[in-house]
Parts: structure tokens; sequence; C-alpha cells
């Protein structure tokens, strides 16, 4: 080596010891500190990594199954509300079917209970014109009755008083004004 090549290195040196003094490093335990970072480092290698990475994928294990778990719930769940919907669309329509299946029956009630009506309604009209025509014909009975026992009492005075044509006359025509007002009364 040349002189100049060995005051390049020493200048170098003493520039690079310059360089870690004027920063405060010493060069030397900086190599130790080196050292020991890289053999704590091979010990964190070999009993701590391991374990840490091992919980932190088991960890991420879990989360991606927390993850699926969550989806496969959220998937369910809509299942589950269109379900609910499907169901609530059909309860309504069954409502809707019950309730016009309620309006025919009660319109046929009541028709059926019109078409009673009016034969109850029919029935007793029937009833009173029957009790009519039984109380006309009671009625001719009784002024036939009446009309014979008014032509015997006619007859009995029309002998009793047959003396006198006047009379006679008078009598006779009294006991038809008196049937024919009972014919015009009935």
């Amino acid at each position: 080596m040349s002189t100049y090549q060995l005051f390049a290195a020493a200048a170098t040196e003493a520039e690079s010891d310059n360089l870690f003094s004027a920063l405060g490093i010493d060069f030397r335990l900086l190599i130790v500190q080196l050292i020991s970072f890289l053999i704590l480092y091979l010990l964190l290698k070999k009993f701590v990594f391991p374990y840490l990475f091992k919980t932190l994928d088991e960890r991420q294990k879990v989360i991606d199954n927390s993850v699926k778990a969550a989806k496969q719930a959220e998937k369910a769940a809509q299942k589950s509300e269109e379900a609910t919907k499907a169901e609530r669309e059909k309860a309504q329509k069954e409502a809707a079917d019950i309730i016009t299946l309620a309006q025919k029956e009660s319109a046929a009630m009541i028709s059926e209970a019109e078409t009673r009506a009016d034969k109850k309604a029919e029935h007793l009209i029937a009833q009173a014109h029957a009790r009519v025509e039984s109380d006309v014909a009671d009625a001719k009975t009784a002024l036939k009755t009446e009309m014979k026992q008014l032509l015997v009492d006619a007859t009995e005075q029309i002998i009793a008083t047959k003396l006198d044509p006047k009379k006679d006359a008078a009598l006779i025509e009294s006991a038809l004004d008196s049937t024919i007002k009972g014919k015009k009364a009935s």
C-alpha cells in the first residue's frame, strides 16, 4: 500500500471515527449492540414468534369464521324476512278470502231471511183474507138468520093487522126497505 492509500484509509477511519464521535456513537458499542440485537432476534424468532404468529393466525381464523357466520346469519335473516313477508301476504289473502266468503254468506242469509219474511207476509195476508171471507160468510149467515126473523116478525104483524089494505102495503114496503138496506150494508 502506498502512503497515499494509508493516509486515505487513516483519514477515512478518522473521519468515520469523527462522524460517529460527532454523533456520540461508539463504534465498538454499536457492534456489540448489533450482535446483541441479532441474538435477541434469533431467540425471539425461535421461541416467541412461532407462538405469536400461531396466535395471530388462530385469531385471524376466528375473525374469518365470525365474518362467515355473520354473512350466513345475514342471509338467514334475509330468508326469514322473505318467508315472513310471504306468510304475511298469504295471511292477508286468506283474510280477504274469508271476508269475501263471509260477505257472500251474509248476503245469502239476508236473501233467505227476506224470502222467509215474504212467505210469512203472504201467509199472514192469506190468513187475513180467509178471516175476512169467514167474517163475511158469518155476517151473511147472521143476516139471513136476521132476515128470516124479520120476515117471521113482519108476517106475524101482517097476519095480526091484515084487516086494512093500506097498513098491509105499508108493512110490506117497510119490510122490503129493511131487506134492501141489509143487502146494501153487506
